[in-house]
């Protein structure tokens, strides 16, 4: 069965469109930012199709990222787990990002509730367990919430709490937190949810941990991210 192409229809070419989605969602700039970026290059869109590209093609082009990668990844995600949320402003209102990182860093999962409970604990460590399996160790906060679903889904001997554990998780939060202030906050939960999952996938595709790799090494894993990336919604 040929699969259908995502780009039929639009007047701009795909490899157009895959840059400006990829401006716009893994760096912390606005849409007119990213306007004005392409047009430096001799492309003449408007913000309001950058916006339109991204609602329409961002999810696709994370929902393939995110195959790929828990293809490849599905067996070393479940050693261990850092689970951690931070409030959000919606209109504002305090909601809540919840967010699951694997021992490498790697976002497996976010969700967003407009309470921070065992009921929303639940909802995520169920959402996360029924992607990626349970893993071997979760660590968390001293949060009770977290305790009491655990004890749920009969999974409380591999929680795991300490001062100072959860500070991988709790620093994965910075990149959504510079995108949230060019973004100038959201205003809808849905649209919240929306482009957090879409950030998170984008952010694995492009994390290549420079601090730990030698310049030549990083140079071949950033070339290959972004040969990867021109690929994605191809025919």
């Amino acid at each position: 069965m040929t699969k259908p192409d995502p780009f039929k229809g639009f007047q701009s070419s795909p490899e157009i469109i895959r840059l400006a989605v990829m401006l716009y969602i893994r760096f912390p700039l606005s849409l007119r930012n990213v306007e004005d970026l392409l047009h430096e290059r001799g492309i003449d869109i408007s913000h309001e199709t950058v916006r339109y590209w991204w609602n329409r093609l961002g999810p696709m082009f994370a929902a393939e990222i995110r195959r790929k990668r828990v293809q490849q990844l599905r067996a070393f995600s479940k050693w261990k787990w850092r689970v951690d949320e931070v409030y959000v402003q919606i209109n504002g209102k305090r909601h809540y990002l919840w967010r699951a990182v694997d021992h490498e860093g790697e976002v497996l999962d976010v969700v967003v509730t407009k309470r921070r409970n065992k009921a929303a604990a639940l909802k995520f460590l169920k959402k996360l367990m029924k992607r990626h399996g349970c893993a071997e160790e979760i660590v968390t906060d001293r949060f009770a919430s977290y305790k009491a679903a655990l004890r749920e889904l009969g999974a409380l001997e591999k929680q795991k709490t300490g001062r100072w554990l959860n500070n991988r998780v709790e620093n994965s939060h910075l990149p959504f937190r510079r995108r949230e202030r060019a973004m100038q906050r959201f205003r809808r939960m849905r649209s919240l949810q929306k482009f957090a999952a879409v950030h998170s996938s984008v952010y694995n595709h492009f994390n290549q941990e420079r601090s730990l790799t030698s310049r030549d090494t990083f140079k071949l894993t950033r070339n290959a991210a972004l040969a990867e990336w021109r690929e994605l919604g191809a025919a």
